[in-house]
């Protein structure tokens, strides 16, 4: 079985495809690389973007506590941010949330204050990959780990959500189910997890302005998650035109949209994964992350027979992707 590494390198190689793309319009993407997205590595190594980095980071961090308790956990997340955000190589324009964040988190603050509550960025669960590809967590555990790296720096209840989706959809696709259907899975985790706040994990996260309960502060994240899901359901239930993915399920630069969108590709292209991140990389939007999950989903389903034996030797952090692959595997 290679899911775990075929996941891993997949989510780096939608990166690195989507990385030239990301600031570009749509049209101009089509012009340069024809309306299928681009479907070859550039480079040697094929550079990624932060999505990749602290995907790493993420991954670091879980090896690192191998049984989870939320605060060993947590200061393993912050000192694995922290020297990501201190390396020469965080030059990749990586998101204001996930900088500012760690600013705060530099100061030995409490995580939840460094959070930054107002940020449902995609930078909260482009990285959640690796939770879904520990085999031994319990659902519960699961659940609270993916939320939590989520919360270090993206404090919104909709960045926890669709974090959990993030990494439910690799656990289950792991675990063997078929990707078209993911997405009802991933709708009836919405219902049963509603109003269920992780205090054990996140502690005082919800106490904001506003918010008088728990569980209405997690409830709006889910809620948020259901709507993406109902636009993914009607984009899927229409052919496609072969456009901007981003036009049924938006372009991806908060949570939920980049779970949707990259859902979107990896369904649509079930049985052409390499596609699939081409045309997750084709979009409007967050191309690199959409592109990267597209290509987490494609990777956990196939395993490492999804992609081109050679780009496994070609993409940046290759050694640290195989080492992570490997111990999951």
């Amino acid at each position: 079985m290679t899911k775990a590494s075929g996941c891993l390198f997949g989510l780096a190689y939608g990166d690195a495809l989507g990385k030239p793309t990301e600031f570009l319009r749509y049209a101009d993407i089509e012009q340069r690389y024809g309306r299928g997205g681009p479907r070859e590595l550039t480079g040697d190594p094929a550079l990624v973007t932060d999505d990749t980095q602290m995907t790493l980071a993420v991954a670091a961090a879980l090896r690192d506590v191998p049984e989870p308790e939320p605060g060993a956990l947590a200061e393993a997340l912050r000192q694995r941010f922290l020297e990501w955000a201190a390396s020469p190589d965080n030059n990749r324009a990586p998101g204001n949330t996930c900088l500012r964040a760690c600013a705060e988190l530099s100061r030995d603050v409490p995580w939840q204050r460094a959070s930054v509550t107002g940020s449902k960025g995609c930078g909260a669960n482009m990285r959640v990959a690796p939770v879904g590809l520990v085999a031994g967590y319990d659902l519960d555990t699961f659940a609270g780990v993916a939320q939590l790296q989520a919360g270090l720096t993206h404090g919104h209840p909709t960045a926890l959500a669709a974090s959990e989706l993030t990494g439910y959809a690799v656990r289950v696709l792991r675990e063997g189910a078929a990707l078209s259907d993911v997405p009802g899975l991933l709708r009836a985790r919405c219902h049963e997890q509603r109003t269920v706040y992780r205090h054990e994990w996140l502690g005082s996260l919800w106490q904001l302005p506003g918010i008088d309960s728990e569980s209405g502060f997690i409830a709006r994240g889910w809620d948020e998650c259901l709507a993406a899901l109902d636009r993914l359901d009607a984009a899927l239930a229409t052919p496609d035109d072969g456009g901007d993915p981003c036009q049924g399920t938006g372009e991806g630069w908060i949570a939920e949209e980049a779970l949707a969108t990259g859902l979107w590709c990896a369904v649509r292209y079930a049985s052409d994964p390499v596609g699939g991140v081409a045309r997750g990389a084709a979009t409007s939007g967050d191309s690199d992350s959409i592109a990267c999950l597209a290509g987490a989903f494609l990777g956990a389903a196939h395993g490492m027979a999804a992609w081109p034996a050679e780009w496994a030797s070609r993409i940046e952090y290759a050694d640290r992707l195989a080492a992570f692959g490997t111990l999951w595997d």
